[in-house]
């Protein structure tokens, strides 16, 4: 990857002359969110500022769940806004508008806000006065950008900012799964949480361990689902109403199941739909390297990156199935400029 963005002085005058900050993520956090909120949040304090970190949820992944109710929720910031004087500062991380933020947002609402974002999505831009951007969308995971921004503002990471840091960078990267050739910053900004406290196994066990053996009842469901098209580039496992009320959100493992389907031959893209309501899908997108998933998922109004990616459709798995077909014909088209790779089983 290219040399990291420089943190901008703007977001440091920011932070240094704010008193009472609101630090958002977006909803259906992940590690990186959570991880970057997190740090960032104990780093202010020990500037001898007031942050109040937030999220809409839901918390669905296992490893973030024991971070739940280190957050305010909509309500609990309403209380708040109502018994104190409100933020003088906004600061949304992992995403780079406050309108993905869900129902926290609307606290914010009229405070200078700074974005600090990792995905391309996000674009560079002219802020208004009183806002602040720091965009990188070379940067692996937030949680890289974030360790810049502490070390900026003088400070030495604490043992729990780093461990919460390296939760996020190994979210985002899989492990380090999805690191290439040109990764070896990510390794570096690993190492220098590592130094400061963080464990890779105590990251893995958090990540990876404690499954119930539902979560494996569900995974071998989910895999005897799967279909291939586009002859066998593309395979798309679902998990329909049934499963999701019998098995809840503590039997998923989706990214379990992203590593099993991922590693068939031929294999370029893997989609998982989920009947999360009778009448919404939960969508999500991994890809090995050449197709972007984030154009498909933004073609349903979701985002991400270009080999992570999901979205929220309305509609039964039957339904939602062709629209994602017709989707990855396209993408098929634009990635290998070949026909062939568009031929149906």
């Amino acid at each position: 990857m290219p040399h990291p963005v420089a943190v901008p002085r703007e977001l440091l005058d920011f932070i240094r002359q704010g008193a009472r900050f609101f630090v958002a993520g977006h909803k259906e956090p992940d590690g990186d969110c959570v991880g970057s909120q997190l740090a960032l949040s104990s780093a202010l304090r020990r500037l001898g500022k007031q942050a109040f970190p937030c999220s809409a949820g839901p918390f669905k992944r296992p490893e973030i769940l024991r971070y739940k109710d280190r957050f305010l929720t909509a309500a609990r910031v309403e209380k708040k806004r109502r018994q104190d004087r409100g933020f003088d500062r906004a600061i949304i991380l992992d995403c780079s508008s406050l309108c993905r933020a869900g129902d926290i947002a609307e606290a914010a609402a009229g405070a200078p806000l700074a974005v600090i974002d990792h995905h391309a999505a996000g674009q560079r831009r002219e802020g208004p006065p009183d806002q602040a951007v720091y965009l990188d969308p070379d940067a692996p995971a937030t949680a890289f950008m974030v360790l810049d921004v502490i070390e900026a503002l003088g400070l030495a990471l604490t043992s729990e900012e780093a461990e919460l840091l390296l939760l996020g960078l190994c979210a985002d990267t899989g492990f380090f799964r999805h690191t290439g050739q040109q990764g070896a910053e990510t390794f570096m900004y690993a190492a220098r949480m590592v130094r400061a406290g963080a464990s890779p196994k105590r990251i893995y066990d958090l990540i990876h361990g404690g499954k119930s053996l539902g979560s494996r009842y569900l995974l071998g469901r989910q895999l005897g689902k799967t279909r291939s098209r586009f002859r066998g580039r593309l395979l798309v496992a679902t998990e329909d109403y049934e499963d999701t009320q019998r098995f809840g959100m503590d039997g998923r493992d989706s990214d379990s199941l992203y590593q099993l389907l991922q590693t068939v031959a031929e294999v370029e893209a893997v989609v998982v739909i989920r009947q999360e309501t009778p009448d919404a899908c939960a969508v999500g997108f991994r890809s090995k390297d050449a197709v972007n998933v984030a154009k498909v998922a933004a073609l349903f109004g979701g985002g991400g990156h270009k080999n992570a990616a999901g979205a929220s459709l309305a509609g039964t798995i039957e339904t939602v199935y062709p629209a994602i077909i017709a989707a990855f014909e396209e993408a098929f088209r634009e990635a290998f400029k070949d026909a062939r790779w568009t031929q149906m089983d």
